[in-house]
C-alpha cells in the first residue's frame, strides 16, 4: 500500500555542469511524478519571452535618409548594415541605465565587427560579428540608440518614440539563444517514479544561464504573487485570440526572426513572407519546402517560440483566420 501524504516532496538537489562559454546544463531533482513538467514548462517559456536583454532600438548614419539608402564608400547598403547591425549583440555597462546613446566616426580602410563597437557605454558579447566593409575614401558617422527589454518589439511600434533623423529598428531583446529540458526518472527509496528536470540553456553573453534562470523564476514567482492576495470572483467577457491582433508577431515579415541566409533564401523562394505562413504549418509541410533541411527547420521553430508563439494551440479556426488575413495582407 503506498504511503498516504498530505503533500508532495520537494526536490533538494541542484547539480549545475558548465558546458561552455554561456551554455550551462543543471539537473534538479527528485520531483514526485508529474510535478517536472509543469514546473519546466513554463520556466522554458519563460526563458525565452521574459529574459531582459538589450539591443539597437535605432540608428542615425550621417548622409543617410532611409533604410534604402546607401553610403560612399561602404561596400553594403544601409539595409545590410542595419541587418548586421541587428546581430550584433549589445550591453550597457551601468545596469541601472535602461537606454544610452553612442556616437561612431570610421574611414577606410577598414573592416567593422562588433569590436569596434565597445565604448565606454556599452559592450559587445558578439566582438567577431561583422558589420560592414570600408573603402579607403569611406567616413561613417553614425549614432546608436541602445536599449534595456524582454521579447521582441517591430519597429513600427518604436518609431514614434525615437528621435527626428533616425531610422527604428526592429529589436530583439531576448538574451536566450537555446532552453531545452528533459524529463528523466530517477530513483528514490526504491521506487523508479520520481522525475528529474534537465535544463539545457545557452545564452548571448549578455547573461549567464544561470542568471537568466533566476530572472524567468522572480518573473513567474510575481506572476503568481496575485493568487496570495484577496481574490474577488467576477464576471469578465470572453477575449479574442490575442495571437490574431494586428501587432501579433504572426504578421510581421519574416525578416524579423532573424534567420540564416539558407533558410530565409529558401522560404523567400517558396513566396513565403509573413512568420504567420510559418505557424501554421506542420512539420511534414516545412520539409516538403525546398532546400530547407533539418537544421533549418529547427532554426525557423526555435525562432517562432522565441515570439512566445505555441503553434500547437493554434486551432483549425484560428489558422484559417490567420490564412485569410495574410492573403489579405499580401493583395
Amino acid at each position: 500500500m503506498s504511503k498516504i501524504k498530505v503533500k508532495p516532496s520537494v526536490p533538494t538537489n541542484i547539480e549545475i555542469e558548465s558546458i561552455k562559454n554561456n551554455h550551462a546544463r543543471l539537473n534538479v531533482f527528485p520531483y514526485e511524478k508529474g510535478y517536472a513538467i509543469s514546473v519546466a514548462h513554463p520556466l522554458r517559456r519563460l526563458l525565452l519571452s521574459a529574459t531582459v536583454g538589450y539591443a539597437p532600438i535605432a540608428v542615425q548614419i550621417e548622409g543617410v535618409k532611409h533604410e534604402f539608402d546607401s553610403v560612399r564608400g561602404m561596400l553594403q547598403d544601409v539595409a545590410e548594415f542595419i541587418i548586421n547591425l541587428k546581430n550584433i549583440r549589445f550591453k550597457i555597462k551601468d545596469s541601472e541605465k535602461d537606454q544610452v546613446t553612442v556616437s561612431y566616426s570610421f574611414e577606410g580602410p577598414k573592416e567593422l565587427t562588433g569590436a569596434d563597437l565597445v565604448s565606454d557605454e556599452i559592450d559587445v558579447v558578439t566582438p567577431e560579428n561583422f558589420l560592414a566593409t570600408l573603402n579607403e575614401d569611406a567616413k561613417l558617422n553614425f549614432s546608436l540608440i541602445v536599449h534595456k527589454g524582454i521579447g521582441y518589439v517591430p519597429s513600427e511600434e518604436i518609431r514614434q518614440e525615437v528621435p527626428e533623423g533616425y531610422i527604428a529598428l526592429d529589436a530583439f531583446f531576448t538574451p536566450v539563444k537555446k532552453a531545452l529540458y528533459n524529463i528523466e526518472n530517477v530513483l528514490v527509496d526504491d521506487n523508479p517514479n520520481y522525475e528529474k528536470i534537465v535544463f539545457d540553456i545557452e545564452t548571448d553573453g549578455q547573461i549567464a544561464p544561470v542568471d537568466a534562470l533566476k530572472m524567468a523564476l522572480e518573473v513567474l514567482q510575481g506572476q503568481l504573487a496575485i493568487f496570495n492576495a484577496e481574490m474577488t470572483v467576477v464576471e469578465s467577457a470572453p477575449t479574442a485570440n490575442a495571437l490574431l491582433g494586428d501587432n501579433s508577431p504572426l504578421f510581421q515579415k519574416i525578416d524579423v526572426l532573424n534567420l540564416g541566409a539558407r533558410s530565409y533564401n529558401s522560404l523567400e523562394k517558396a513566396g513565403i513572407e509573413y512568420v504567420g505562413e510559418l505557424a501554421i504549418l506542420d512539420q511534414n509541410e516545412l520539409k516538403n519546402i525546398k532546400n530547407l533541411g533539418k537544421k533549418s527547420i529547427d532554426e525557423i521553430v526555435a525562432r517562432i517560440e522565441e515570439f512566445g508563439i505555441d503553434t500547437s494551440s493554434l486551432t483549425p479556426e484560428d489558422k484559417e483566420a490567420i490564412r485569410a488575413k495574410i492573403n489579405k495582407l499580401k493583395g
